[in-house]
């Protein structure tokens, strides 16, 4: 890979020359990436924390509640952006009975998606290698209201959210169940840009691959003692502030580092992990004869990932594709016909209810813009493009 400008630095927080509006794989350098994820982290940086192990701050949740909320949070930010970018809470869950009663919660969620015939995909791993639960948050309190409230009534994932997304916070939980011989997961970032393929990814800019990371607090509850044969996360600390990261992680240097260098800790029922979105990071392979390795996975929005109005696109694309099928039969230019799709369509397929809507190509389900456009290629008529958007959004639909 060539090397940028400001790759000389030591440290830097991205490899492409800070003046640039545009990211590529060439600016993914691996020796600057070397640079930034191989420095240690100072316990100086983490007052609060208990031990540094691997690069990773462990804090004790119970200090964590008797020390002032503001500095704890103002540290935790800072270990999740400026630092490690990975924080492990020992003892969030103090209740093993709260865990458990939601672990049998998960079980017969679980019980229920098997006997149903329903295989959940896996964004980075086999189909049915794992038991995966879509949109554990709103089963789970479908199904025990009261497991829900005290399960969720936790302080540790309030004082974390809001420390890193403010309030009006949003969360969504995936239960990811390792069975023994369980495979790992690749290497990836995660939602939003980890889930697009490079080539679009790339088509945002380098800003937008600077605020993505804000936007969403990666989280995982330990359901079980997970100790280090049964495959807890695989976590590469300072990952996370490597500008190109988006971009890099799918390139085989960039894996194959990971590989080498990824640090695990074991956990115990009830600890907390806590991670930027953009770390590196994936779920290890369970070796162990006998552990169902079981996390609540916690994906947690901020309240800004919301347009101003509520817009009923199915219906502007059903009426707008008439004209679309029409001025490109008359030789439209596909800028002018990509122009009216993206005014018209959703262009972004989440939020989506991946039980019915998987992803079927890539890491993500087609978007309404995704269906118009094929629509066009295929010459659909505008029945049939509604009919196609009417069962796209029911598949949508929890």
């Amino acid at each position: 890979m060539s090397s940028s400008p400001a790759s000389a630095a030591p440290a830097p927080a991205r490899t492409a020359p800070a003046h640039a509006s545009w990211l590529s794989e060439r600016d993914c350098d691996l020796d600057a990436f070397r640079a930034l994820v191989e420095q240690a982290t100072d316990p100086a940086d983490h007052p609060h924390a208990c031990a540094v192990e691997r690069n990773v701050p462990l804090y004790d949740a119970d200090r964590l509640a008797r020390a002032d909320r503001r500095t704890v949070q103002a540290e935790l930010v800072r270990a999740l952006a400026d630092g490690p970018g990975i924080v492990v809470i020992r003892g969030a869950f103090p209740d093993p009975a709260v865990v458990d009663r939601t672990s049998a919660v998960f079980d017969a969620l679980i019980a229920r998606q098997r006997a149903s015939g329903a295989t959940a995909g896996d964004h980075f791993a086999r189909p049915g290698a794992n038991d995966r639960v879509w949109n554990a948050l709103e089963k789970t309190a479908l199904h025990d209201p009261e497991a829900f409230a005290d399960y969720y009534a936790n302080d540790v994932i309030a004082l974390v959210s809001s420390a890193w997304l403010g309030p009006g916070y949003q969360v969504t939980s995936q239960v990811n169940v390792v069975n023994p011989g369980g495979a790992a997961q690749t290497v990836h970032r995660d939602y939003h840009l980890g889930f697009l393929a490079n080539e679009v990814a790339a088509a945002y800019p380098a800003h937008v691959h600077r605020l993505s990371p804000v936007l969403t607090l990666q989280g995982a509850v330990a359901h079980c003692d997970m100790p280090v044969e049964s495959g807890p996360t695989l976590y590469l600390p300072h990952s996370q502030k490597y500008g190109p990261g988006y971009l890099a992680w799918r390139l085989p240097e960039f894996r194959a580092y990971f590989e080498e260098h990824h640090v695990q800790l074991p956990l115990a029922k009830g600890d907390a992990v806590f991670f930027n979105p953009a770390l590196f990071h994936a779920a290890g392979a369970n070796r162990s004869a006998d552990i169902r390795r079981t996390a609540n996975l916690l994906q947690v929005s901020s309240a800004f990932g919301r347009a101003m109005e509520s817009v009923d696109r199915e219906a502007v694309t059903g009426a707008v594709y008439p004209v679309l099928l029409a001025r490109k039969a008359g030789g439209a230019d596909e800028w002018w016909l990509e122009n009216v799709i993206a005014a018209s369509a959703e262009g972004y397929p989440f939020p989506t209810n991946l039980d019915d809507d998987p992803p079927v190509e890539g890491l993500a389900p087609p978007s309404q813009a995704d269906v118009v456009r094929r629509a066009l290629r295929e010459g659909w008529t505008a029945r049939v493009l509604r009919d196609e958007l009417r069962a796209a959004a029911e598949r949508r639909e929890s």
